[in-house]
């Protein structure tokens, strides 16, 4: 059944709908155990990929997915909807479960997750304890303390989430160098778009493999994040690895951003985003005034990694062999 107090998607304000974090942290802690109970079963089932790619899910029209999972000679795939509220089981063999989300303990969510699981015939184990969250590591099977799941709350997060991702891959589209997707951590339940120099990054003394492996190039981050009550709720980030000197105290162009020295990132509010007369292009110059200023002082080969696209088209119009079409062809099919 869809939750019936789903509000109408087509409104600016349900587009960047209120997310204070006092409201819904209780359903966020709950929620974030969960989204890394499913993270780590795909961390223990997918080839390890650079920066540790692989483990990320993606937003959907309908909430997150984890996309492909191998196991035996096909795969699955868990679809969080946060529509209806539901998980959604599929495999490559045509079976499929439905759990559905609400208030239970993280215990609880564990059991049943790994029990579908088996029931599929898929046969994992995974590190009970959570990652990232330092105040917490009560292990999965022992989490009774986390058991509150908001609807309402939980929709309006995605709802976010979703206008975030569709500005990031904006933002991902002007850059041609490398670049991860726009794609979502469950440790540290951010939605994320890296850029990288294409240079090496001198080696983190202390640093965990993780860490070593995430960071092993120069990289400008910028993302969207549900917050803490330092940050004073959901905000959106950028921050450069290594740091270039002069960083933090750049001039990013942008309103309302500033940079916080404890996370040693730039933060921009959720709420100055949604509450802007053009919220798009508010958080796009943000976005592009703090990679500016990362590139400019970290010295990146800016007309090497943001060169325009060639298109076959394009290259024809060029070299004087062809010339554009008014219009796009119709595809035919």
């Amino acid at each position: 059944m869809a939750f019936a107090s789903t509000p109408d998607v087509d409104t600016w304000e349900e587009a960047w709908p209120e997310l204070p974090l006092e409201e819904w942290k209780d359903s966020q802690a709950t929620l974030h155990r969960y989204l890394q109970v499913l993270g780590k079963v795909k961390l223990a089932l997918t080839p390890p990929e650079n920066h540790w790619w692989n483990v990320a899910f993606r937003v959907t029209a309908r909430g997150l997915t984890t996309g492909l999972m191998p196991f035996g000679d096909g795969a699955f795939e868990v679809d969080c909807d946060f529509q209806v509220h539901e998980l959604h089981f599929r495999t490559s063999g045509g079976e499929t479960r439905v759990l559905g989300l609400d208030s239970r303990p993280v215990a609880d969510f564990y059991r049943d997750v790994m029990a579908l699981l088996h029931s599929l015939g898929i046969e994992v184990r995974i590190w009970e304890t959570p990652v990232e969250i330092p105040d917490d590591t009560t292990p999965f099977s022992e989490d009774r303390h986390h058991a509150t799941y908001q609807p309402e709350y939980v929709y309006r997060w995605w709802r976010a989430m979703l206008q975030a991702s569709l500005v990031l891959e904006e933002f991902r589209a002007r850059f041609t160098g490398k670049c991860s997707p726009v794609h979502f951590f469950w440790g540290s339940c951010d939605l994320a778009v890296t850029r990288f120099s294409g240079r090496p990054a001198p080696e983190r003394p202390g640093a965990d493999a993780i860490t070593r492996e995430a960071y092993c190039e120069e990289v400008c981050s910028a993302g969207f994040w549900p917050g803490t009550s330092q940050s004073k709720g959901a905000a959106f980030y950028c921050y450069a690895a290594p740091e270039p000197e002069g960083f933090s105290t750049a001039d990013i162009r942008a309103a309302g951003g500033w940079y916080d020295a404890g996370f040693k990132e730039y933060l921009l509010a959720y709420d100055d985003v949604r509450r802007a007369r053009a919220p798009r292009a508010f958080l796009l110059d943000f976005l592009q005034g703090t990679y500016d200023a990362c590139a400019d002082l970290g010295g990146w080969e800016r007309a090497r990694l943001e060169r325009p696209l060639v298109l076959p088209e394009r290259r024809a119009v060029q070299e004087g062999t062809a010339t554009l079409p008014e219009q796009p062809p119709v595809p035919v099919g």
